[in-house]
C-alpha cells in the first residue's frame, strides 16, 4: 500500500521516487538557486530593442524572449521575459547579472561553455559569466539541460541576428 505521498508522485511523475532520489532532487533546489530566481535582473521588455529573440524547451515548455540593445558591439541594454522552472530562472538571473557590456563572441561562448559544462561535464563558464558552477548538480538531470540553455541561447540569437544585420 503507498503512502499518500507515494500516491502523489505516481500521480504526477509516473513513478514512486525513492528517499535518495528525492533528497538528491532536494540538493538540485538549492538555496542558492532558488534565491536567484527569486532576484531575477533585466526582467521585461525594451521599448525600442536593436533585436530580440525567443527560445523554448519543447520537453518542459519554459520559454525565454529576451530584449537587447547593442552598440559599438557590446550588449548596453538587456531585459528579458522567462516562464521556466527554478533552474531555468537561476540561469536567466545569472545572465542578467552579467551581460550589460557582453559581445556576441562572449555570449556564445558562454552558451557553449555552460552546454559543455550540462551536458559533458565541463568547466562552468569562465569570467565574465561567473556563478554558473552552482547548476553543475544540473548535470545528471538531462530533462533540465534546455531550460537552463534557454536566456543564454535567445541572447546569442538576437545578437547573431544584430551582426547578421551590421553585415548585410
Amino acid at each position: 500500500m503507498h503512502s499518500t505521498t507515494e500516491t502523489y508522485l505516481l500521480l504526477v511523475t509516473g513513478n514512486v521516487q525513492t528517499m535518495t532520489e528525492q533528497i538528491d532532487l532536494i540538493k538540485l533546489y538549492s538555496t542558492r538557486i532558488l534565491a536567484l530566481a527569486a532576484q531575477m535582473p533585466h526582467v521585461g521588455h525594451l521599448d525600442n530593442p536593436s533585436a530580440s529573440a525567443s527560445k523554448r524547451s519543447p520537453l518542459c515548455g519554459s520559454k525565454v524572449t529576451v530584449d537587447v540593445t547593442v552598440q559599438y558591439g557590446k550588449i548596453t541594454k538587456f531585459a528579458q521575459n522567462v516562464k521556466a522552472c527554478a533552474l531555468g530562472q537561476a540561469a536567466a538571473s545569472l545572465v542578467g547579472q552579467n551581460i550589460i557590456g557582453r559581445t556576441a563572441d562572449e555570449v556564445a561562448r558562454a552558451r557553449d561553455e555552460l552546454a559543455a559544462m550540462l551536458k559533458s561535464g565541463g568547466p562552468p563558464p569562465g569570467p565574465p559569466f561567473d556563478g554558473f558552477e552552482v547548476l553543475a548538480p544540473a548535470c545528471d538531470y538531462k530533462n533540465r539541460h534546455a531550460s537552463i540553455l534557454l536566456s543564454l541561447e535567445a541572447t546569442a540569437e538576437a545578437c547573431a541576428s544584430i551582426e547578421s544585420i551590421n553585415a548585410s
